[in-house]
């Protein structure tokens, strides 16, 4: 098969559209032909590499899959079929531990996504995963569209709706309108009946921003995030923070929080060491909640909103695979608002 790898980490240039053995089958496991993977910052990372994490190479990247299936190791279960259309859950657990059992297998010690470390991703022609992270997909949902909604969609939904239990009327601040987990988690918390506010940082995002359903948006570039909130709430702060940008955001976006006020974060694309005022989380009765993308129950469940066309990932560009370094390069600069999709 065809499929883009990396041999060594690096910038975008070690990206490399080449053969690679196509996928072999394990029980309990279908191949599926895939069609579209949208683009993650986590690929960025992967490419460049972690400290103190070694990532298999050659490597494989790509947790948003969409496709069809083309193989079931036997025996097949009577709900999947050759030809399904689907799209993929990229979260990888063992099944058997006790999370899983509880429903909770984001939280299974094995657990990763796809794409990351031990499960070559979608940056492919082919790719095999589990059969339970398979979700079929109505005939009406492109396959560009379902590539872009289950990781992000999925990690907003467990921030805002299970782990902040945001309540109808509360007012949220959702930073970065033009990223992935920020698109969703705007339209997410506006369907559970939040008031929104978002942030951007160009006037070309600020006004696309506008169009996403917030109350306001502030330009992170040229306002004060924490002062604008405060006078868009009468100086009262909002109920709940999303935060995924780390360093360069996570002192103004504490400060923003309202007295019992709760921090949901689930990355840190600008740095992972952060400082906080212990008098601030005491005083004000804070609470900080970290979230790791989301179980299988839960897609399942957002997904439904998406199938009847109340959630809508954002589309910003689509690139062929062979191109996925140009795809990064726009990610890596930030030029995008909403989802990038590498078509297979």
């Amino acid at each position: 098969m065809k499929a883009v790898r990396f041999h060594q980490h690096g910038g975008p240039e070690v990206l490399r559209y080449e053969d690679a053995p196509e996928p072999v089958l394990n029980p309990g496991e279908a191949l599926v032909r895939v069609r579209a993977c949208a683009l993650n910052f986590l690929d960025v990372w992967e490419r460049r590499g972690f400290e103190h994490v070694t990532i298999p190479m050659p490597h494989i990247s790509g947790s948003d899959v969409a496709g069809e299936v083309v193989q079931v190791a036997a025996p097949a279960p009577p709900d999947v079929a050759v030809g399904q259309r689907v799209m993929l859950q990229p979260g990888m657990s063992c099944g058997r531990c006790a999370a899983c059992l509880s429903g909770k297998d984001n939280e299974c010690p094995q657990f990763e996504v796809l794409g990351y470390r031990n499960h070559p991703g979608g940056y492919a022609e082919y790719v095999k995963v589990p059969l339970q992270n398979l979700v079929s997909i109505p005939d009406n949902i492109d396959f560009v569209r379902a590539a872009a909604f289950p990781l992000t969609f999925l990690t907003a939904w467990h921030m805002l709706v299970t782990r902040a239990q945001l309540k109808r009327g509360e007012d949220v601040l959702v930073l970065a309108a033009g990223s992935g987990v920020g698109q969703a988690a705007i339209q997410i918390a506006v369907l559970q009946g939040a008031r929104v506010f978002t942030t951007a940082g160009s006037d070309e995002k600020v006004e696309r921003a506008r169009t996403s359903g917030a109350s306001a948006v502030i330009h992170h570039h040229e306002q004060d995030v924490a002062q604008e909130i405060m006078r868009l709430t009468s100086r009262r702060g909002v109920d709940v923070v999303i935060e995924h940008v780390g360093n360069a955001t996570w002192a103004k976006s504490v400060r923003s929080l309202a007295r019992g006020g709760r921090l949901v974060t689930c990355g840190a694309t600008t740095g992972f060491e952060v400082g906080l005022d212990l008098r601030a989380l005491f005083a004000k009765q804070l609470s900080l909640f970290g979230s790791y993308v989301g179980p299988k129950g839960e897609l399942l469940r957002v997904a439904q909103f998406f199938f009847a066309g109340e959630l809508a990932p954002v589309i910003d560009r689509t690139f062929p695979l062979a191109h996925a370094a140009d795809a990064q390069r726009r990610l890596e600069a930030s030029e995008h608002f909403g989802k990038i999709v590498l078509e297979v």
